[in-house]
Formats: C-alpha cells, structure tokens, sequence
C-alpha cells in the first residue's frame, strides 16, 4: 500500500512554530522520521493560519528537499499555491486534492497534466458528501470522465471516498468501502482508491484503534493508499499484516522485519 505520511501540516503545532520561525531542523526531522517509518510520499500543508501561504509552501518544500527527494503531495485549496508546489516539488508530485466539483476538475487537471502530477480527488460536490455509496459511485465516475477530457490518465488518479467521523456518521462507513470496492469497476484501468485515514477517528476517546481496524477493513476492500501517520508503529503493523494475509506478501516468522527492510 502506498503510504503518505500526515504529519508536515500547519495544523500541527510545531510544523505550524517551525515555519513561523524558520526552522529547518524540526521539518528535517519529522520528514525523516515519517519515511524512516514507512511513508514513501510526504504531504505538505502550510495549514490556514499561514499569511504567506505561498512563500511558506515554497519554504517547506525546499526545506525537505535538503534531506530527500521523495515524492510530496500539495495539500492546498488555492491554485496558485498548488502550482508553485507542484512546480518545485518535482516527479512524481501529488495533487491533494481536487473533488467532484466541476469548476475544481476544470482549474487543477490542467495542472495535473502539465506536471505530470498524480491526483487525489474526493468523492464530494458542493452539496457535501453523500451518504450512500452509489452516490459517491456516480460522483467518481464524473472524475474520470474529467480526467479523460483534459487527458489526465487514469492510473495517475487516486479516488478518496470521504470517510467521516464515526462519531457523527456512523453509517457512512459501510458506504466507504462499497465504494472503495465499485471503483475497480468504473473503468479499465481503474482509479487507485485512497483515504485521509484519521478523519475517520476525529472526536473518539479510542482514535488508535478505530483507525487500525478502519484501516484492515479498507485493505480488505482493496484501497491502495492512504494519509496516514506512519510513526504509529501499531499502525503500520496492522497495515503490513493485513497486507501479508491478503496474499501481498510472502509469509516468514519475522515478517514485519522483513517488510522493513524491503
């Protein structure tokens, strides 16, 4: 599975310090820290209490290329941004994240093309998130659709069905993985499926383990990625487990050391 680790976002407290301040080293160290851990791409989020989102994104970014090249996903709901992240990020960039709003397709698959970037888009319109997996069906197949109109290809496309907090939408969690287990039938080849995993334990006295159990139901319905924090090691270890009984990988007896070492 495709990990992208949560934790160099502006909503985090020291990320937030760490660039009001400047400083390099607590960026150096959490981004280390999350692929020493497993994650193979780091999302970016200057968060919404920076006054300079663009100079902060560009000064993340450089930040972490000072200690690996790896692939970033932008996290950011302002184009221009967006650009400017994609732009110096480099291959194998992300976009995080479009949705299934017309007027958001049309202004960020354009940039998806031009950087060849790929693109995570949610399963929501303006009206919110449906409650119903059909719904969220209808909604990803219109991505595809936008992604084969401004020449996106599809493998490059990784469709989010939206989990919500079980807290307050219980009932939505059953529709996440129906919908995670329809989207390999939309098209050939089919969308990648992922998900922002810890929105899902948003408000819960017991987060860890909602999101280990959440996280073995999705892999069990197919879901090849998620945002995640990869320094939860339980975490990591649920993933790799259920990953070995799907048949992913090969059984030996120190089978989580052995994934760590691949």
């Amino acid at each position: 599975m495709l990990i992208i680790g949560e934790k160099i976002n502006g909503m985090f407290k020291n990320v937030k310090e760490a660039i009001q301040s400047k400083n390099k080293s607590i960026i150096h160290e959490i981004a280390k820290k999350q692929l020493d851990a497993g994650a193979n791409v780091l999302d970016v989020n200057v968060g919404p209490a920076s006054v300079e989102p663009l100079k902060d994104m560009e000064w993340l970014i450089h930040s972490i290329r000072e200690i690996s090249n790896a692939p970033l996903a932008i996290d950011t709901t302002k184009r221009d941004v967006m650009e400017l992240g994609l732009s110096i990020a480099g291959p194998d960039s992300f976009i995080n994240s479009a949705s299934g709003q017309k007027e958001k397709l049309d202004m960020l698959l354009p940039l998806a093309k031009k950087y060849k970037s790929k693109v995570i888009a949610l399963t929501m319109t303006k009206s919110g998130v449906p409650a119903n997996a059909e719904s969220r069906l209808e909604i990803a197949a219109n991505i595809v659709a936008s992604c084969m109109e401004h020449e996106v290809e599809i493998e490059n496309l990784y469709i989010d069905a939206v989990i919500l907090p079980v807290n307050v939408a219980q009932e939505h969690a059953n529709a996440v993985l129906e919908t995670i287990r329809q989207c390999k039938l939309i098209c050939d080849p089919a969308p990648k499926t992922i998900l922002g995993l810890s929105n899902v334990s948003q408000g819960t006295i017991d987060r860890p383990l909602v999101d280990r159990t959440f996280l073995a139901m999705a892999l069990a319905a197919g879901l090849d990625a998620a945002i995640l924090n990869p320094l939860d090691k339980e975490l990591m270890n649920v993933m790799i487990t259920a990953e070995l009984l799907l048949g992913k990988n090969i059984y030996c007896d120190s089978y989580l050391e052995a994934y760590g070492k691949k």
